[in-house]
């Protein structure tokens, strides 16, 4: 039986954690989860716990961007699908069917 060989980690310097921990806050939702995706699959071979000690981010945060990547299904929040001001149109109705 043939065995996989473990996965080394990438030495990365202070500098380049803090230029990826400044990436990471550049962006938001489905990129910045995508991102910190990408970044633990290179430099912590997926692991969700050790991208947390690593860069700081949240554990469910990455896990989250992961199971995104491996499905291809981008999660919406609730903020983005519930937000906004509404149309005029549903504000004022009887207004609306009178015009």
């Amino acid at each position: 039986m043939q065995s996989t060989p473990e996965p080394v980690l990438l030495p990365l310097s202070a500098s380049q954690i803090e230029d990826l921990k400044l990436a990471s806050t550049k962006m938001s939702g489905a990129e910045r989860r995508a991102f910190q995706a990408i970044m633990t699959l290179k430099y912590c071979t997926g692991n969700a716990r050790l991208a947390e000690r690593l860069f700081g981010w949240g554990r469910y945060t990455v896990q989250l961007g992961l199971n995104e990547q491996r499905t291809g299904i981008i999660c919406q929040g609730a903020q983005a699908a519930c937000s906004g001001d509404k149309l005029w149109e549903e504000k004022h109705a009887e207004v609306a069917q009178a015009l």
